[in-house]
């Protein structure tokens, strides 16, 4: 858990410190907030925009933050979250392993007055809604949180999954593409519209209509362009214009195997244009499987080859690197076949 010291110089009112003080916990004041494009992100960028309704929201992903891409927007008025840790923001929430500051990080960081809040909790959004929850109305947000940290920390089962809920189809129209599409959803959770209320607006009920008709064309797909190596489920959607979760893939996979890897994004791709990304990998463990979750730290793949990759254990992803796919594949499938000296967790 990060710490921050709390400051006490509150006399009339005032907090010379620039921070507000609420039930103990300090709350640094922000103009801009940076989340990821995911619905963990969209719902922690919503907690935060109850909270500051001014505030301007920027959707991002992992990559742009620690290629530098955007290092001109983050400034110690930026609350950051469902992102890598960056120094210059003033206030940092998130719980992804790889992303955790070190303890020198950390204590630089809160010197220089930031306010970190990383927790090892199943969803970034969970740490914004434990925060605030006592001190604003969030109740607008009670219905979608347990279905964000499911979703998110890989605890959703099988049937529901395949039971395709409005809410994980809406979790699918998502995407750094949809720029104004991502804002006017955002509009409408911190406005404090029910879940239902959101699903029957017109524009996200296109929206979700579109994603739930894809699904069958993406199954055939991955059906069609997945391979299962010595119980890692290989997909490759490289220069398809489709996208996955791992949450598809497993299920096709069932228990054949133990998690898998999907290619993403074109050969000729560029972080600067979402709609044509470059190459890149994701890992996610077999969440359907009991235990499933538990036997391998994934993250060791993502970060092997790319030092900007991470995530979670089950569940993270990294760049393709030089000299190029089929050679970042054989490492990957290396480490893999040696996944019980590489990968495998220490059990307590």
């Amino acid at each position: 858990m990060c710490v921050f010291p709390i400051f006490v110089e509150k006399l009339l009112g005032l907090n010379p410190s620039g921070l507000d003080i609420m039930d103990g916990i300090n709350i640094p004041s922000f103009d801009r907030i940076i989340a990821d494009s995911d619905l963990d992100g969209l719902c922690a960028a919503a907690v935060l925009k109850t909270y500051n309704p001014e505030a301007e929201v920027i959707f991002s992903h992992a990559a742009l933050v620690r290629s530098g891409k955007i290092d001109n927007l983050i400034t110690k008025s930026t609350a950051m979250v469902d992102l890598p840790f960056h120094p210059n923001c003033g206030w940092y929430l998130d719980h992804h392993q790889t992303n955790r500051p070190t303890g020198e990080e950390e204590d630089d960081f809160i010197q220089s007055g930031g306010v970190c809040n990383w927790e090892a909790s199943p969803s970034a959004a969970r740490v914004a809604y434990d925060l605030l929850a006592k001190s604003i109305d969030l109740s607008h947000l009670e219905e979608i949180m347990p279905i964000v940290d499911a979703l998110d920390s890989g605890k959703i089962s099988l049937q529901e999954f395949l039971a395709d809920s409005p809410v994980l189809q809406l979790s699918r129209t998502l995407s750094l593409r949809e720029e104004e599409y991502m804002q006017h959803l955002l509009g409408l959770f911190a406005s404090k519209k029910s879940i239902s209320q959101i699903l029957s607006d017109k524009k996200v009920s296109k929206q979700v209509s579109k994603v739930a008709n894809e699904r069958k064309l993406i199954e055939e797909y991955i059906s069609n362009n997945t391979k299962i190596i010595d119980r890692l489920a290989l997909c490759r959607l490289d220069n398809s214009g489709f996208h996955s979760n791992g949450y598809l893939v497993t299920a096709w996979a069932g228990d054949k195997a133990d998690a898998c890897c999907i290619i993403h994004g074109y050969e000729d791709g560029t972080l600067d244009d979402p709609r044509r990304p470059p190459l890149s990998a994701s890992f996610y463990a077999n969440s359907f499987l009991e235990n499933g979750q538990d036997r391998y730290d994934l993250s060791r793949m993502a970060t092997a080859l790319d030092p900007s990759g991470g995530g979670h254990v089950n569940a993270c992803g990294c760049r393709v690197q030089q000299p190029g796919l089929e050679s970042n594949l054989e490492h990957w499938l290396n480490m893999w076949t040696n996944r019980e000296s590489e990968l495998a967790l220490t059990k307590d």
